[in-house]
Formats: structure tokens, C-alpha cells, sequence
């Protein structure tokens, strides 16, 4: 009797289970019937990378002292760089300097890391290849800058969902000069500044005031 009595409620929790799993998928189905469609219509609109997105790498050759510190930060390894030793000058003299992006994971250790500023992170995510072979960079490829999404004539720049103003959920036609809904970084530090002067000031106050209130207190 208690094992068909067991049976009944298993099979009860387990329908409502399903019928409130089932409530919450339409629910969210439902909700996106009553939103507008936004399609980039790439190759023609690109979307806008973020601030700190990290993209194809850009080296300098004339900065890098092959001091090979990106290749012992990297985590596998992968800038390949070739010197020799200068024995009149007993310095390093670079020849080559590779990177292989078919293996690289983008992570920014080496950018920074690097002592000489000779590397950064570019927005250039438009690294599709025939041959892998022709992902390994080397220090003429990625010496190259490449061109913007907002200085490409042609194309039609967007911007992301979470630099939109604020209320806007479709990026197309969005002035370029309308505020974003979210701070840039710069902005946050300049908010946070007055309050972290306001901060030490205070807590400045409070010690000095303290040995006052000791002797006071005598």
C-alpha cells in the first residue's frame, strides 16, 4: 500500500516538475515573440568590439629587445622568437618573431608582460584561413595594423546590446553620438577617485582626532 502510495507522488512531483519546466520555456519563447528581430547583416554591418577586446596581436619589431619574457608567460609556449648574440656589442639582435594564432588562446599574458610595450591587442577578429599553416604570423604580418570597424568605409559599424543607450535594443540606425546606457572605464576610475580622496581624508581625521579624545578622556 505505502509502495503504490510512494509510486502516486513520485509520478505527481514529477509532472508538475515537467508542467512548471514546460510553464517557464514558453514563458521566455513568448516574451521574445513580442521583441523586434536584430540581424547584423555581416559581412555588410560588423558589430563595434569593446574597449578591452582582445583581438589579433600587433607587434612592434622595432621595440622588442628578445628578452622572451611573452614566451615564458605565455601559457603553451608560443611566441617563437629567433636571435642571435651580438659578440662585439654582446647584446641580442633580433631576426624573427612569430606567432602561431591557430593555437594561440588570446589570453594577454604577453601584452602584459612585455617590458617594452612592443605588443598589443588589436579588434581584429577576422582570422579565417584555407591553409593553418597561414595563421602562423610573422613579424611583417603582425606588424600590420588593421583597419577599424569605424574607419571601414565600407561596412556599417553597430554597436554591442550593452553599449546601447539606454531603453534601445536595436543598434541600427543609433546615432553615433547618443550616450551609451554604461560608463566607460576611464569614468568609473574618475567617479571613484573624489570618493577615495574623500575616504583618506576622512580617515585621517579619525586618527588625529583619536589621540584627542584619549587625552580628553585623562
Amino acid at each position: 500500500m505505502f509502495g503504490f502510495l510512494k509510486q502516486v507522488g513520485d509520478y505527481t512531483r514529477d509532472a508538475v516538475d515537467a508542467a512548471r519546466n514546460l510553464t517557464q520555456g514558453l514563458a521566455v519563447t513568448f516574451d521574445h515573440m513580442k521583441r523586434r528581430p536584430v540581424t547584423v547583416q555581416y559581412p555588410y554591418e560588423k558589430l563595434i568590439p569593446s574597449e578591452r577586446y582582445r583581438g589579433r596581436i600587433h607587434y612592434e619589431f622595432d621595440k622588442c629587445i628578445a628578452c622572451e619574457v611573452c614566451v615564458r608567460v605565455c601559457p603553451i609556449n608560443l611566441p617563437v622568437v629567433d636571435w642571435v648574440m651580438n659578440k662585439e656589442t654582446k647584446k641580442k639582435e633580433l631576426r624573427n618573431y612569430s606567432i602561431d594564432f591557430g593555437v594561440c588562446i588570446f589570453c594577454g599574458n604577453c601584452v602584459e608582460y612585455c617590458p617594452t610595450n612592443c605588443l598589443s591587442m588589436t579588434e581584429e577578429y577576422e582570422l579565417a584561413a584555407f591553409d593553418r599553416h597561414s595563421l602562423n604570423y610573422d613579424n611583417v604580418a603582425l606588424g600590420r595594423l588593421p583597419t577599424s570597424v569605424t574607419t571601414d568605409p565600407s561596412v556599417q559599424p553597430l554597436r554591442e546590446l550593452g553599449y546601447l543607450p539606454a531603453g534601445v535594443m536595436d543598434p541600427h540606425d543609433v546615432p553615433a553620438d547618443q550616450p551609451r546606457a554604461g560608463q566607460l572605464p576611464e569614468q568609473v576610475l574618475a567617479n571613484l577617485a573624489p570618493s577615495a580622496g574623500a575616504d583618506a581624508a576622512d580617515g585621517g581625521e579619525s586618527s588625529a582626532t583619536a589621540p584627542a579624545k584619549e587625552e580628553s578622556a585623562e
